[in-house]
């Protein structure tokens, strides 16, 4: 399982959008990370992890928790306003205390306006507009479309969307383009149903010329 941390404090809390889309940029800079790769010290970890099932909990922190996630294995990617801390994986008993502690329920977060149309050529994570999900829950999922999306590019342009800080865009897809969306040619993350929405859900598309399939 991979954890990702939120930093929220009591005030000023990030915007949601931000906070989805710092989640998904977090999972591909630690992709991307040296460490991970072959003959890097997450890279065992990371190749059993992709071998199961990409899982990601995110968990919340503030102040001291902040602080003491911060001191663990790991890299912390900052938005807008957004910090999210993202671990290499660990088993679903391993889990260190300082990580473990960390509420994981009832993440929710709200936009202090709206995020507009997302800038052109970027790649955007489009949401399912038919479904309602916890900004914890909607930021795992992003994570899981950045990956889906990862997979699909070539080294060089891997390089090119890591040297452009992974740019990308979160947005809610219009509910007449979501069919066309999905008609599999793009990545679509389904969700395997442990929390929150029903077995085999779509929650994500992750959208740019470079992931479509022929």
């Amino acid at each position: 399982m991979l954890p990702l941390v939120v930093r929220l404090e009591r005030v000023d809390p990030p915007g949601r959008t931000d906070a989805l889309e710092t989640s998904a940029r977090a999972v591909l800079t630690l992709l991307a990370d040296e460490r991970a790769v072959d003959g890097g010290e997450w890279a065992e970890r990371i190749a059993a992890w992709e071998d199961a099932r990409i899982r990601k909990v995110v968990r919340r922190a503030r102040g001291g928790e902040w602080r003491k996630a911060g001191e663990l294995p790991g890299i912390t990617v900052t938005g807008e306003s957004a910090e999210v801390r993202v671990f290499p994986p660990i088993p679903l008993d391993g889990w260190p205390k300082e990580l473990a502690k960390l509420q994981v329920s009832g993440t929710d977060l709200d936009d202090p306006a709206d995020p507009g149309p997302a800038p052109e050529g970027v790649p955007v994570l489009w949401l399912n507009p038919e479904l309602e999900m916890s900004a914890g829950k909607t930021m795992a999922q992003t994570g899981h479309a950045a990956q889906l999306a990862w997979w699909r590019l070539d080294d060089a342009q891997r390089k090119e969307w890591a040297d452009n800080d992974f740019r990308l865009a979160v947005r809610t897809a219009p509910a007449d383009a979501w069919p066309a969306l999905t008609d599999g040619s793009l990545p679509v993350v389904r969700d395997a149903g442990f929390t929150e929405i029903a077995p085999g859900s779509c929650t994500v598309v992750a959208d740019h010329p470079a992931f479509r399939t022929a």
